[in-house]
């Protein structure tokens, strides 16, 4: 397989095997009006599998979004062929509109314009707990 390099761009690198989709949907990244490439199952000394999201175009990244999903992805900018730039995310403090409050009795079920927030409250077991009726959520 052969997938071209990037000129200018990003590369979402170290993705649990498996995630790139769940990642490529949360990002939006099929509103792109660039080539974006979906690397499923690659093979890595560290991880024995991962996946890679190539994004041919300098985007803003919603950091949250992937810290959340996967607190070990890096993140590459590339600018003439090269590495500029070199990000690791980590999981957020807080996350707003990434995941719904599943508790029927939740003002967010009710009033439905108010942001989902989450507050993050055991970095070990990554959970977080909903700002408003704080129901646990556990990955």
């Amino acid at each position: 397989m052969n997938i071209d390099s990037i000129k200018n761009g990003i590369v979402i690198d170290h993705i649990r095997a498996q995630k790139g989709i769940e990642i490529y949907k949360a990002l939006k990244l099929d509103e792109l009006d660039c080539s974006v490439a979906i690397i499923t199952n690659a093979k890595s000394k560290k991880m024995g599998r991962k996946d890679i999201i190539k994004i041919d175009k300098n985007i803003d990244l919603d950091l949250n979004i992937l810290g959340y999903l996967d607190s070990n992805i890096t993140i590459n900018i590339i600018k003439d062929d090269k590495i500029a730039e070199k990000y690791h995310v980590e999981l957020p403090k807080e996350i707003v509109n990434v995941i719904k409050c599943k508790n029927p009795r939740c003002i967010t079920s009710i009033e439905t314009e108010l942001p989902q927030v989450f507050v993050l409250t055991d970095k070990e077991k990554s959970s977080y707990r909903c700002l408003y009726c704080e129901t646990l959520v556990e990955k």
